[in-house]
């Protein structure tokens, strides 16, 4: 029956009332048949989603990047093996290496971050920085790891792997520095390489890459305090231990789906549920990434923990990698980028930027240095929409990208990347938008911070980190196995709750895909303007609203055990202008 035919039968015959000329597709279907159909294809997204998961770990969850490329080093194979490799793009749609890049221009290395997920987040898709760096003519590297770290494998291991990486890409293009594109964790890892590798790389660009662990308010930091409460960095090597040496990065993606569990979870399915027509596509793109999680040994989740979020020994100089590597940042002579955006409640402004005033005291004090430091920020998008959305790679990151060569001729100093964009960034031309850098006092950015509190939480970590170290872990360890360690991988939440609804776990699922294969054959949706379609909107919209209202009441409740037991945490800070944060663009 086609749709036409099926509307006529449908048309009252009997009304008082003239029939209009024309009548909108589904406008006369009950809404609670439009709601069960949308309901069995929810569940068909559901399952395929679950499928592709269940199918890229069996492939070995290979990295999820939209171009064409080849494998130049595997760091494996090293005499200091680590689980990275090199890969060089070699194909963007239709256009090879050889037709799209221009020779002359430094190459770009994008490092994606290890925090949980697999590589692929900055070549998701074809509008990435990827794309966007091919489409400026740059020779474009992409640095990958694989899903297991090698055996007590440490972040040493995987420093020198990366720096490996930096020297073939700047022997292979000995005339032009590489430029290090470092994505949230990656970003650390660049600034890493940039400090123990002088005159080696161009800019760094920091893509929402935290520096400045005790920098912000405590409006923006609800997870580091929930951390302090849990006693330190002796939960996270409990997990590694029950592992069998290996931390599930599962654990990282529950951690950032809790962090605003009102987007992270409600939204996003009751938006797949809302528009169960139209959004199932790109649901199910995000989700081949958002699912496949990696692991990270023992020893890198107690280095990162230790050194960074609770110990915060990068910004202070004091970060040993090794018996013969400290790393200082004020080492770093390369111009450096950092992107950061008031939406992002994962890295917000205040640990991406805190650190520029905790090593250089005023603005002198970065003159003298040399240095040269550029900072953008965005109003409303959010961490992962720094990385992956395509009017910001069509901006912004293009942006950044064409204007490299401006950044390095610039006196050294603190600028701010202003964008004018009539446009709005939909276009691609030249002329969509003007970049301009405005100097920029140190004391401008106006970053507060509780060091006295948070020191307290590392000397607490560090002691119970001992004890666990000493009393409780040679137990956990003695009593792990690799089965029981896959076990306990099976049973995170953030895996079964995603297979439970695949054909190959759940067989009642197989009637759910025949019946959305019907359901799509026949299906006329309720137009949008519908009654009832906008009632069942708002009651989704106002759950949101509760649920976020729940989730700033644990905040506070939160703050106020923390300054229960460690003193004051900051509850307003500033920004450049002297104004209150603009709290509201986190939620």
């Amino acid at each position: 029956m086609n749709k036409s035919l099926r509307l006529a039968t449908v048309t009252p015959t009997q009304s008082s009332q003239p029939v209009p000329e024309q009548t909108s597709a589904g406008a006369n279907v009950p809404y609670a048949q439009d709601a069960f159909e949308r309901w069995v294809l929810f569940l068909d997204t559901l399952r395929e989603r679950a499928d592709n998961m269940i199918a890229h770990e069996r492939q070995g969850m290979p990295p999820l990047l939209d171009f064409d490329y080849e494998l130049l080093l595997d760091a494996r194979t090293f005499d200091r093996p680590a689980n990275y490799a090199l890969l060089r793009i070699t194909r963007a749609g239709e256009d090879c290496w050889d037709d799209c890049v221009d020779e002359a221009k430094p190459p770009v290395i994008v490092i994606d971050p290890r925090a949980g997920h697999g590589p692929g987040i900055g070549g998701f898709k074809h509008d990435s920085e990827v794309g966007m760096a091919m489409h400026e003519g740059h020779p474009v590297y992409f640095v990958i790891f694989f899903p297991e770290p090698m055996p007590s494998q440490t972040l040493a291991d995987v420093h020198y792997a990366l720096r490996d990486f930096v020297t073939e890409v700047a022997r292979r293009h000995p005339n032009a520095a590489p430029v290090l594109y470092g994505n949230c964790q990656a970003g650390w890892a660049a600034a890493l390489l940039a400090a123990d590798c002088d005159g080696l790389t161009g800019p760094i660009v920091l893509n929402g890459s935290p520096l400045s662990y005790w920098s912000g308010d405590a409006s923006t930091s609800p997870m580091r305090m929930l951390g302090a409460l849990s006693g330190g960095s002796w939960a996270a090597h409990m997990i590694a231990d029950l592992g069998d040496g290996r931390f599930d990065g599962a654990w990282l993606a529950q951690n950032f789906e809790t962090l605003q569990p009102e987007k992270a979870i409600w939204e996003k399915y009751a938006n797949l549920f809302s528009h169960a027509d139209t959004e199932r596509e790109r649901f199910l793109d995000f989700e081949r990434w958002w699912n496949g999680y990696y692991t990270l040994s023992r020893e890198e989740i107690l280095g990162i923990t230790q050194n960074l979020f609770i110990g915060n020994r990068l910004e202070q100089g004091e970060m040993q990698l090794d018996a013969h590597c400290t790393i200082d940042l004020k080492r770093i002579r390369n111009p450096i980028i950092v992107f950061a955006s008031e939406g992002d409640n994962i890295t917000p402004p205040q640990q991406a930027l805190g650190w520029i005033a905790k090593l250089y005291p005023d603005t002198e004090a970065l003159k003298a240095a040399g240095q040269r430091i550029v900072y953008m920020t965005h109003e409303t998008v959010g961490h992962l929409g720094i990385f992956v959305s395509g009017s910001v790679a069509r901006l912004q990151h293009r942006a950044i990208l064409e204007s490299l060569e401006a950044v390095e001729a610039l006196a050294p100093g603190l600028y701010e990347m202003v964008i004018d964009n009539p446009s709005g960034g939909a276009k691609r031309k030249t002329d969509d938008y003007d970049v301009r850098f405005e100097q920029r006092d140190v004391d401008d950015l106006g970053f507060g911070s509780d060091h006295g509190a948070l020191a307290q939480v590392a000397q607490m970590s560090r002691i119970n980190e001992a004890a666990y170290s000493t009393f409780v872990s040679p137990w956990i360890k003695a009593a792990t196995s690799p089965a029981s360690a896959e076990m306990l991988r099976a049973l995170h939440p953030m895996r079964w709750t995603r297979t439970m609804f695949s054909e190959r776990v759940n067989p009642w699922m197989a009637l759910v895909k025949s019946t959305a294969d019907s359901v799509r054959e026949t299906r006329d949706p309720l137009p949008k303007d519908h009654p009832a379609i906008l009632a069942e909107r708002a009651l989704l919209a106002r759950t949101g609203e509760n649920l976020g209202a729940l989730r700033k009441a644990r905040d506070a409740w939160l703050t106020h055990v923390f300054g229960a037991m460690y003193g004051s945490f900051p509850i307003a800070t500033t920004t450049q202008a002297g104004q209150p944060t603009a709290i509201p663009n986190k939620e």
